[in-house]
């Protein structure tokens, strides 16, 4: 589902890694993606596997999107920012794979935006990461980014330093909004 650039996009924020394991909440990979894609940028959706990753709906099976990229082969170097979905499964399978937490620690390291919602934040825990920075989450999650140095707010979403975070599906409209306007202004480089 790839889209041609347009003029909308920011000249230094073109291409986006979607990064997904089995078990993502198929809204939120599905909704954003479309978002970005309508706003001009190319995305991607990098995963461990290699063909296809699979959705969930809450508890029920969801559908498989394509693997445009195998995170093997993935370079945080050839994308601009990351969007991390939510799940339950996904995040907790994404922070037992090194390559995956290397993946994000790069982006951060390299101060390119990152968006995560729900339970996404997760794997911004794994990668050691979210110190210091004001976010939000699931509320399951709020404890486990306390204990790993983040300011913790009940608010459908949080911008802190080029780091996008939402609640859960409910705040999508919220979480798209806010993430588009920070990866089309940020200034790589910087966080």
């Amino acid at each position: 589902m790839k889209t041609k650039k347009t003029s909308e996009a920011s000249a230094s924020v073109r291409k986006i890694a979607i990064l997904a394991a089995d078990g993502f909440e198929q809204v939120e990979l599905d909704q954003p993606r479309a978002a970005l894609d309508r706003a001009g940028f190319e995305t991607h959706i990098v995963s461990p596997n290699s063909k296809t990753v699979k959705g969930m709906r809450h508890d029920q099976q969801g559908l498989a999107r394509r693997v445009d990229v195998p995170l093997k082969e993935a370079r945080a170097e050839d994308y601009d920012a990351l969007m991390l979905p939510g799940g339950l499964m996904n995040p907790d399978a994404l922070r037992q794979e090194p390559r995956a937490v290397k993946f994000v620690q790069r982006f951060w390291k390299a101060g390119k935006p990152v968006a995560a919602i729900c339970h996404g934040p997760q794997l911004l825990i794994e990668a050691d990461v979210v110190r210091g920075h004001q976010m939000t989450s699931f509320p399951s999650v709020q404890t486990d980014l306390r204990n790993a140095g983040a300011r913790w707010v009940n608010r459908e979403v949080v911008i802190d330093r080029g780091l996008v975070t939402s609640r859960s599906p409910k705040d999508i409209p919220a979480f798209n909004r806010a993430m588009i306007r920070v990866f089309r202004e940020a200034k790589m480089g910087k966080r």
